[in-house]
């Protein structure tokens, strides 16, 4: 038996979604949707939403379809910042790695440690732990 045109609709637009938060990238966060964007692009929606986003604050919105469609986060989700290069993951509430700050000052300045702690911080930014 063929399926109606509005089965076909909700399994295209099933495989749309699964397809979005199983290769989870974001643009960007944001409060409120952007002027313009792509079907199958999504936005981490920021903490105060406003307009069509209200209500949605910590939710991935991804647009498919011409619609945005919402998915709250669960533990264990991890998504990569396009914007920031960098990747964030929920438990609990989004947390989002700071970048630490080089050494400076001190009495006693060890060259070797300073170089040391550089390229860890090089190797966070480069694996997408923190941002640049």
């Amino acid at each position: 038996m063929p399926l109606a045109r509005n089965q076909l609709r909700a399994i295209v637009c099933t495989k749309e979604r699964v397809n979005a938060l199983v290769h989870l990238a974001i643009e960007d966060q944001l409060s409120a949707p952007p002027a313009t964007s792509a079907d199958g692009k999504c936005w981490l929606v920021g903490p105060s939403p406003t307009g069509p986003w209200s209500g949605q604050a910590g939710s991935i919105a991804c647009l498919l379809q011409g619609q945005w469609l919402f998915q709250p986060p669960m533990d264990g989700l991890r998504l990569l910042n396009r914007a920031t290069g960098q990747q964030i993951y929920y438990l609990g509430s989004w947390r989002i790695a700071a970048k630490p700050a080089s050494p400076t000052g001190g009495t006693t300045i060890d060259p070797q440690a300073r170089t040391a702690i550089a390229a860890i911080i090089s190797a966070l930014v480069d694996a997408g732990i923190v941002a640049a």
